[in-house]
């Protein structure tokens, strides 16, 4: 009985690590940044910043076997709202894309056949950039998520918390990068 316990106990352990392992290869990276902060373009162009409000480019690699789709966002969890700030979300990215260039997610980008703009928390469609107040650092974490579902069933008013919500739900792993933002 021993034995039994002691071999079931190490295949769990081996199939844990098997897991971590495969987790550890996706990964999420941006060219749009300089050692770890946003450049001026990443910037929003209202609530008195004067940045190029372009969405950062953002590739991904390793996602998870059996990933049907992918989601994207963008997050402040520094903003003084009490709930963070939501930048930018895209949803229904097909599995077959793995990149988005710089300027996709804005006003006239080009986002994937499919692939659906979230309004952030400005009610906006689309990107809008960062905007720390004066004299603080902030972090906006872009993450991209790999679902088991083609798309998301979303209405047409969804929030990113809806998003949110849904791709947990729908989930087969995460990956996520961390830029500062200061003025």
């Amino acid at each position: 009985m021993q034995c039994k316990n002691s071999n079931f106990s190490l295949l769990t352990v081996l199939a844990l690590v098997a897991g971590l392992a495969q987790a550890a290869e996706f990964k999420v990276e941006s060219a749009s940044q300089s050692d770890g902060r946003l450049p001026a373009a990443q910037y929003a162009d209202t609530f008195g910043c004067q940045g190029g409000n372009q969405s950062p480019q953002v590739k991904w690699s390793g996602a998870p076997a059996g990933t049907l789709s992918f989601v994207i966002t963008m997050y402040d969890p520094d903003a003084p709202t009490g709930s963070g700030w939501w930048h930018w979300v895209i949803a229904n990215i097909p599995a077959s894309v793995n990149e988005l260039p710089a300027g996709a997610g804005s006003v006239g980008g080009q986002l994937p056949a499919g692939a659906l703009s979230i309004a952030n928390d400005a009610s906006q469609p689309g990107y809008l950039g960062a905007c720390p107040p004066v004299g603080q650092n902030h972090r906006y974490i872009i993450t991209v998520h790999a679902l088991k579902v083609e798309k998301l069933e979303l209405p047409p008013n969804a929030t990113p918390a809806l998003v949110g919500f849904m791709s947990w739900a729908n989930g087969l792993g995460k990956a996520s990068l961390t830029l500062h933002g200061a003025r």
